[in-house]
């Protein structure tokens, strides 16, 4: 009875730090909020000018981070909307819309009067309502010098059907944020955490909203129970018994003057409705059994078949003086609530397709199967072995197997008479941290993300596809090739400067203005959400 007095005593304890810290922030990021929304007013000016709904064939979207990837909820389409990219000398961001075709593999911009401002690390949620609606809340824009950030705290929706945006007004919703999370949860939108950074100060937020899809209405909810610390770009994701699962995150607290500690959260907590008391919730702890994700942060989650939740990617950071130094995933891992059990997603390898090449003639394959052509490499996988540890305290020992450039994985069948004659090497996503997903009749479909090299951020832009059902082999839909990606080297020149205008490839002329939204990178941190 006394320890669970002290831990309630505590808990209210550290509601109230976090009360005292946001009043703070507010007060110091107001000024500079202000600033911001003017720029915000002169971009929106500008996409004001168009004031008809525009479709136009187009290539596959520039590279880009921090965007959101939906399935429509009646046509074969995924919408992408938003994100950013940054090119060593400006971050570029985008309010842009673009639908891909599944069937014919095509893409198109649809340009739509009075969208939302430009944003990024916000969060869209498709309800099938008046033939589809997708909900968007929250984000952030920078400043051109990078030294500003504003935190949205506004609510949209795009009718599919109509193909029209409309701002959502109403009191009582969460403050600013980025990397918060939300779900569809019956007709209520749920929101999760998030953070919110000025120049000086951060906070980050455990609080939970609903908002309601019939009376446009939101509500802050007063979860029972211990819930989860706050933190940002964590999984959340409703199970088939109707609760509400998050797991893991990214948080940072300062540890003295201008230094800052980051945390990857491996913890699990389940929000439940409790049954005949309307309104009322509870937070339960959960401790999964089975194959769990290593520590990580940046991860891109989906649901899967059978309602499970598939967490793919993100990046382990290894913190030192001054920057991080991150180790990059392209892992698959499944979540089943009923079982409440974690396994790993292992590729099954396309040998069907092995022994129809060794049959037929060795013509250059077409479509899905191009990226088997080549010949294997015999280069062996190399094993990593490092030590983690935990937010609990406990030493975590990660073995990552790391396939060496043109070496395959995947184990080689009795019936291969040759490297050769078993096809083409591994084909597999790169290792990377917030990318896009979206699942769609039991299809996997990954895009974009980022990925460090050295000093170099590198934002992706290519297309994958996995059969869950089969899982046989990674399907390339748009190829990419990082090494001809853009990169300026930091500089205070202005002549430099002007040379980095316009590095949104493929994108229209206006979208290329001077006044282009961008900011310098923030020591790869605002990576982590």
């Amino acid at each position: 009875m006394g320890k669970k007095g002290k831990k309630e005593k505590k808990g209210r304890g550290a509601e109230k730090t976090a009360a005292k810290m946001e009043k703070k922030v507010s007060k110091r990021s107001r000024k500079e909020e202000e600033d911001l929304e003017a720029l915000i007013a002169h971009f929106q000016t500008l996409d004001a000018k168009k004031t008809q709904i525009v479709e136009t064939p187009c290539s596959p979207p520039s590279p880009r981070l921090n965007a959101s990837l939906s399935v429509h909820p009646e046509k074969d389409e995924l919408i992408l909307f938003g994100g950013e990219y940054f090119n060593g000398q400006k971050t570029f961001l985008y309010n842009e819309l673009y639908i891909y075709n599944i069937r014919k593999d095509t893409w198109t911009k649809v340009e739509i009067p009075n969208p939302p401002p430009r944003r990024c690390a916000h969060q869209a949620v498709v309800v099938p309502q008046g033939g589809g609606q997708l909900w968007i809340f929250g984000g952030e824009f920078a400043s051109p010098d990078g030294e500003q950030f504003y935190h949205y705290k506004d609510l949209w929706v795009l009718h599919l059907a109509t193909k029209t945006w409309e701002q959502v007004r109403s009191p009582g919703g969460p403050s600013g944020r980025s990397g918060h999370r939300m779900v569809a949860w019956k007709r209520q939108l749920i929101l999760f955490g998030g953070f919110h950074e000025s120049t000086r100060d951060y906070i980050y937020y455990n609080d939970v909203y609903t908002f309601d899809l019939d009376t446009f209405t939101w509500s802050k909810l007063s979860p029972s129970g211990t819930g989860p610390t706050p933190r940002s770009g964590c999984q959340m994701s409703v199970t088939p018994q109707g609760g509400i699962v998050i797991y893991g995150g990214y948080s940072k607290q300062r540890v003295k003057k201008d230094v800052d500690k980051g945390t990857q959260h491996s913890d699990m907590f389940l929000l439940k409705s409790e049954e005949g008391r309307e309104g009322r919730w509870v937070w339960t702890r959960i401790n999964p059994s089975g194959t769990k994700p290593t520590p990580r942060s940046g991860f891109s989650i989906a649901v899967a078949p059978n309602h499970q939740t598939l967490l793919f990617g993100g990046v382990c950071d290894e913190e030192k003086e001054e920057s991080l130094e991150g180790d990059f995933f392209n892992d698959l891992y499944f979540y089943d609530a009923i079982k409440n059990r974690w396994f790993a997603g292992q590729l099954k390898g396309p040998k069907s397709e092995k022994r129809k090449r060794r049959r037929g003639p060795k013509a250059e394959p077409e479509g899905a199967d191009k990226q088997d052509s080549g010949e294997a490499c015999a280069h062996a996988p190399l094993e990593v072995v490092r030590e983690v540890v935990a937010e609990d305290g406990t030493v975590v020992t990660i073995k990552q197997v790391i396939a060496t450039p043109g070496s395959s994985t995947q184990p080689q069948s009795d019936e291969d008479d040759s490297p050769e004659e078993a096809g083409g090497p591994w084909v597999e996503p790169r290792p990377r941290s917030n990318a896009m997903l979206a699942v769609k009749h039991s299809r996997l479909y990954l895009y974009g993300g980022m990925f460090e090299a050295g000093d170099r951020q590198v934002t992706l832009s290519d297309l994958y596809c996995l059969d869950l059902h089969k899982m046989d082999q990674w399907t390339v839909l748009v190829e990419a090739d990082p090494e001809t990606q853009e990169w300026l080297e930091e500089t205070d020149s202005e002549e430099d400067s002007d040379a980095g205008e316009g590095a949104e490839g493929g994108e229209d002329e206006d979208d290329q203005d001077d006044d282009e939204d961008s900011s310098e990178e923030d020591g790869g941190e605002r990576s982590r959400i």
